[in-house]
């Protein structure tokens, strides 16, 4: 357990976030409990965070910022104490997606990252692996605050039709987790487009991949493997890629198109009338 009076600021993110908050809380001259009551935590939680011993959630940053007139360090700093959380092999296209302009998704059998809602992303992350379940959580969904910039970046998710019907955490949680994909439908910043299982053969079937485009930077190519992340910038590389996502926005469904497909099988497959025997409609 860590100990207030020992808490090394410089040991990583979370330890210096919990620094920053004792001494702010400090300042203004309150207990962990008179800033629990203002911000509506207990006095406990508040502790744990103190103590490094508990991750704080961008909520909890945010009441504390404007309940100690911070100007935003907390916000600002959970930032980097989530991003400090994902595997150490993640963090770096962590940084990526924070960076980027523009970002291209391609996946086969699950909904990105930034797509999830919470309860698909605990099922996914807690499929082997159930500690620190969570945290790990919180983690995964903070990278979703890169949505919330001044200026987004431009996401374009292509995602397999199998990815629909890969029924991951159960039908409550799909059907949550399509209606989430269909909120943004209108917005020009988040595009989905579904690869139908008609389109056969394609230019993705060596498996998913992202691409990374910055407004000063050279692109990068991101693929994933049991354990590790390979980012690349090699040229041929990037040019190989853009020129398959190109063919795969070509053979995927038109974005309104894309949206009625997420809509039936949400409504046919996930809905109350595939229930109502019981079984759910294939």
């Amino acid at each position: 357990m860590t100990n207030i009076n020992v808490l090394d600021p410089g040991a990583s993110p979370l330890d210096y976030y919990g620094f920053e908050l004792r001494r702010l809380r400090e300042a203004a001259g309150l207990t962990q409990r008179q800033l629990g009551d203002i911000v509506n935590y207990t006095a406990s939680l508040v502790g744990q965070i103190e103590t490094a011993r508990k991750l704080p959630t961008p909520e909890f940053s945010q009441r504390v910022d404007a309940a100690l007139n911070t100007g935003g360090v907390l916000s600002r700093l959970v930032i980097l104490v989530m991003r400090s959380q994902l595997p150490a092999w993640f963090q770096q296209v962590a940084e990526l997606e924070a960076r980027a302009v523009e970002i291209s998704t391609f996946h086969t059998h699950l909904v990105h990252g930034l797509l999830q809602t919470k309860a698909y992303a605990r099922a996914v992350l807690g499929a082997l692996d159930q500690e620190n379940l969570d945290d790990r959580t919180a983690a995964r969904l903070a990278r979703q605050r890169i949505f919330e910039k001044q200026e987004p970046p431009v996401f374009w998710a292509i995602i397999s039709e199998a990815a629909l019907h890969h029924q991951i955490g159960g039908r409550e949680v799909m059907r949550e987790q399509l209606a989430h994909l269909l909120s943004f439908e209108h917005n020009p910043r988040i595009n989905i487009q579904i690869l139908p299982f008609e389109a056969g053969a394609h230019a993705g079937m060596q498996g998913a991949f992202d691409l990374f485009r910055f407004a000063s930077d050279p692109s990068i190519v991101y693929t994933e493997g049991y354990g590790s992340g390979h980012p690349t910038a090699n040229p041929d590389t990037v040019k190989d890629c853009s020129l398959r996502y190109d063919h795969l926005q070509a053979a995927a469904l038109p974005l309104n198109h894309s949206a009625d497909l997420i809509r039936r099988v949400m409504e046919e497959r996930y809905g109350e009338q595939g229930e109502a025997d019981g079984h759910p409609v294939a």
